[in-house]
């Protein structure tokens, strides 16, 4: 296993991860042919690297990528920190249901998660979206039960509210808030990172690379069968996209200096706002090994001060075109 350094993350509950993890959603869906397969060897891969933060969720598939990370890591379990998250109700054959808080639900998906997981426990637990039609203090509640239970080691939040966080936080310490960040998304500056900071709660953002934006990769809107071609993914659309990839060019730029490239400049931020001791984790996902090793490179990226200055000059926070989803209404705020 190669040494990659570790983090940890909260600070009342702490869990120590890899620095850098894996987020396993698009080996199962959403951008693109699903491919198990390519998704395993990844996850194989990972491990050997030393990326042992692997993050799920029972929706995604749905309910497939759970049973391909169950796969992919049996007989290694004890090498992993295992993420997955409940809430964002679906049907088998795809339907969304909503978002579903209740507590008897939450006890259900924890159950149907470690059956598709393969595992006794889950390392940490996550609230996907706050149902907005239950007080996050009885979905937290049932979230504790969980972890008396032995089910459960540690629990999160996913895009909740600075107030929520808080509410949260006092049922039972919070190890990790996990939300969108990265170059082209820093709404969560205002008052979430903040609140983070003040309680010792971890950040794990996840879609540090602007969906691939930030790779330097993507050059058009993607083909029929990947979501970020759709009006759901606006930064992806038209002139939005033109603006983005002016955005991306400037970052390009910045990485040849570097001697890197966009997407581990980029990374290398994310990783930057952790210097304070908050540990920030991102969760970069891939379904191909080369990718995540290019991701893995990000480790080696050390930045200066004057890099930092330079990265928030090319990408201004609020440059970026367009919504980050064309529907926010999720979102906890």
């Amino acid at each position: 296993m190669t040494s990659i350094s570790r983090r940890t993350l909260g600070a009342a509950a702490p869990l120590t991860v890899s620095a850098l993890g894996l987020g396993c959603m698009g080996m199962s869906e959403f951008y693109g042919s699903p491919d198990e397969q390519g998704g395993i060897d990844t996850v194989h891969r990972a491990l050997d690297l030393g990326v042992t933060f692997l993050d799920t969720a029972d929706m995604y598939g749905p309910f497939t990528n759970e049973l391909l990370v169950g796969k992919a890591i049996a007989g290694r379990r004890d090498e992993v920190q295992l993420a997955t998250k409940f809430g964002n109700e679906r049907l088998p054959d795809g339907t969304r249901v909503g978002v579903n808080g209740r507590p008897d639900y939450v006890r259900k998906a924890c159950d149907a998660s470690l059956e598709r997981l393969g595992v006794d426990h889950i390392d940490l637990y996550y609230q996907h979206r706050v149902d907005k039609t239950v007080p996050i203090e009885e979905t937290v509640g049932a979230m504790k039960e969980l972890v008396e239970a032995g089910k459960v080691r540690h629990l999160g939040l996913s895009e909740a509210s600075a107030a929520n966080i808080r509410k949260a936080h006092e049922v039972h310490p919070i190890t990790a808030l996990q939300t969108e960040y990265s170059l082209f998304t820093r709404d969560i500056e205002d008052e979430i990172l903040p609140t983070v900071r003040e309680l010792g709660i971890g950040l794990v953002p996840y879609s540090p690379l602007g969906r691939g934006l930030l790779t330097g990769a993507i050059s058009a809107t993607p083909g029929e069968g990947d979501s970020r071609s759709t009006a759901y993914f606006p930064r992806f659309q038209g002139d939005n996209l033109a603006t983005n990839l002016e955005l991306v060019d400037r970052v390009r730029e910045l990485a040849g200096q570097k001697g890197c490239t966009p997407g581990q400049l980029a990374l290398a931020w994310v990783l930057a706002q952790g210097a304070d001791d908050l540990g920030v984790v991102p969760i970069p996902g891939t379904k191909r090994v080369r990718y995540l090793e290019e991701n893995v490179g990000a480790l080696d990226v050390e930045l200066t001060t004057d890099d930092l200055v330079a990265l928030e000059q090319a990408v201004p926070r609020g440059a970026v075109a367009g919504e980050r989803y064309g529907d926010m209404s999720t979102i906890d705020a």
